[in-house]
């Protein structure tokens, strides 16, 4: 039985094939449009999950959308009605919309499809629910999603056990942790639904200092985590910005502008509202754990993207384990409604040993064999060398420890938002100079901003505070005391930016200015060859622990074919490119014949 998932019309559209229970192949539509979030349908994520799939639309037994349109119109409309006469703006464009399209979700996806097959329209948070639970290794748990908003609900709790998830409770529309935390995102100059990861990097460079003023007059906050937004402050609900002329006085300042210089206000704005969030929650995860009695955990919808907040759930032992669903966002959408469907709606079983999810790594997108890539090359007129697998992980373990930045393209590209081996530029994590060379010359982006360090899952202890597997890169852990320098007495008082000239630890590229760091702990289950290159860097040069970042430049999607992976190769200050077994060294590469002035191409977010 076939059963395709979608997700369209917000963020991040994507697409997932479910087979008897098994994913086999799920993506977002922007690494083929290279639309950064494309949020139009994701046709060309079809396509790949049916070709993977090895059937046509007609072959489709079942499709699943991650909402109801009708049930997210009855929202919009209702709030609009609520604030009315303010909003006429927004109303005008986004009814007329809705009206033509969006509520007649069945009859377009039919239309694109080219199939009348029956389609499936769960909860936005029944799908969130559905990704968190049903791949996770548990046989029950508890199950916490949190997001911006799906049709009513911003926050839902609730029990899985065997093939069937229950919510038990939920806050609702416009009390959401996703909205206010975007607020902020907002009103420190970043762009929304895409910026908040930068907001949650920021927040160590700042001190809490407005954290009782949130308090006080943004939310209402309870014991039980539960909260209540003071909309007195924002725009969200029918607006075209986040905040309001009030939040703005509250806060005495205006909203930074975009690519402007970054202050200590700014700072402490995103420490503050990101030791809030951790507050949140970590109330309703003690709440959950109170209400439900399991000691499994499982976490989906954007806001489950905050590693910080999750390495704190972590590391308070509130649960013995967390599975956290690696596209948490509107992405995994997409791979919950299929396997809702699957599993609770046509009430097939479910096997869960305790140990390995069924997310397979997450690397459910496009691979290319060897022979593709060589082929194109040549093809290209590009020289390159070729690696047997034996020489392959020394080659790069080499290159790394002479300083080289390398990009990674290997094997199935990956599901979600984070690079996990498949898609990924490596450097050297000792390195005092490689985070500030590859912010600058690879990715183009905000020099503040941390790189992730991938580890060998065996010796994660050794170099981290962690205990627990992170292999999706959604766990915030401390680097080992033992592996941390000491800092000066005349260094102890800086403050901001200036946090960035210590070298902290003896992997300094991966050690954020609070210690921290977000871990990704690598085995060869999924990725072999990406498991063995580090293993030898570990045994040539005595450290298990490189570099991970994704390969992408700023304002692009990550790269999905090797069309993509070389140009960005050829636009940045990489050295060498790894395709497969094969290794381009920049030096030997002639100028591509395009437009040099590439940044313009891309939205500067």
């Amino acid at each position: 039985m076939n059963i395709l998932g979608l997700s369209a019309f917000y963020h991040d559209s994507a697409a997932c094939l479910v087979r008897d229970g098994e994913i086999i192949a799920a993506a977002q539509e922007e690494r083929f449009t290279r639309k950064k979030h494309d949020a139009n349908f994701p046709e060309q994520a079809v396509r790949y999950c049916l070709q993977e799939g090895g059937i046509d639309a007609k072959q489709l037994d079942y499709v699943a959308f991650y909402e109801k349109p009708f049930l997210k119109f009855d929202r919009i409309l209702h709030t609009y009605l609520a604030y009315a006469p303010a909003g006429l703006r927004s109303f005008l464009m986004a009814i007329p919309l809705w009206i033509r399209e969006r509520i007649w979700m069945k009859e377009l996806i039919q239309r694109e499809l080219g199939c009348d097959c029956e389609i499936f329209f769960p909860e936005h948070h029944e799908s969130h629910a559905a990704s968190a639970f049903f791949p996770s290794p548990f046989s029950q748990a508890a199950i916490l999603t949190l997001d911006g908003v799906g049709e009513w609900t911003t926050t839902n709790y609730g029990l899985g056990q065997g093939n069937r998830i229950e919510g038990l409770a939920e806050l609702r529309f416009p009390h959401s942790l996703g909205l206010l935390y975007s607020a902020f995102t907002y009103f420190t100059g970043f762009k929304v639904n895409s910026g908040e990861y930068k907001l949650m990097g920021l927040a160590p460079y700042g001190q809490p200092k407005y954290r009782d003023l949130i308090l006080g007059e943004l939310i209402d906050l309870k014991h039980d985590g539960s909260f209540r937004v003071n909309m007195k402050y924002f725009n969200y609900g029918v607006g075209l910005t986040m905040t309001n002329a009030a939040f703005s006085r509250l806060f005495n300042r205006l909203p930074r502008k975009p690519e402007s210089k970054l202050t200590q206000s700014d700072m402490d704005l995103a420490r503050s509202i990101q030791d809030i969030t951790d507050e949140i929650v970590l109330r309703m995860a003690r709440h959950v754990r109170r209400e439900t009695g399991q000691s499994n955990l499982c976490l989906a919808g954007g806001v489950a993207l905050n590693c910080v907040a999750n390495g704190q759930i972590l590391r308070e032992r509130i649960f013995d384990h967390v599975w956290i669903q690696p596209a948490a966002g509107d992405a995994g959408g997409a791979l919950g409604a299929a396997l809702f469907a699957w599993h609770q709606i046509l009430g097939n079983a479910r096997k869960a040993d305790g140990i390995n999810d069924s997310q397979r790594g997450s690397y459910l997108g496009p691979a290319y064999r060897n022979d593709e890539i060589r082929a194109y090359l040549e093809t290209q007129k590009i020289p390159f060398t070729e690696l047997s697998d034996e020489e392959l992980p020394e080659r790069i373990a080499d290159l790394i420890n002479d300083q080289k930045v390398i990009g990674w393209f290997y094997g199935r590209m990956e599901f979600g938002p984070r690079a996990l081996g498949a898609r990924s530029i490596v450097g050297d994590a000792r390195s005092p100079k490689m985070q500030e060379v590859m912010n600058l010359k690879i990715k183009f982006r905000e020099s503040f901003r941390p790189f992730a360090p991938s580890v060998l899952r065996e010796k994660a202890p050794e170099w981290f505070e962690l205990d627990e597997q992170s292999p999706y890169m959604l766990l915030v852990a401390p680097v080992s005391q033992s592996r941390r320098h000491e800092i000066a007495d005349h260094q102890q008082g800086l403050v901001g930016l200036k946090k960035l000239l210590l070298t902290r630890s003896e992997i300094p590229a991966v050690t954020h200015v609070d210690y921290s760091a977000r871990v990704q702990t690598v085995t060869d289950r999924h990725q072999p060859m990406f498991y063995r290159m580090i293993k030898k860097m570990d045994e040539k040069y005595g450290c298990p622990v490189i570099i991970n970042t994704s390969f992408n430049v700023r304002g692009e999607p990550i790269v999905a074919t090797p069309d993509h992976a070389f140009t960005c190769f050829m636009r940045t200050n990489m050295d060498y490119l790894l395709l497969g077994n094969i290794l381009l060294e920049k030096k030997e590469q002639k100028p591509l014949d395009r437009d040099m002035d590439w940044l313009r191409e891309f939205e500067l977010d």
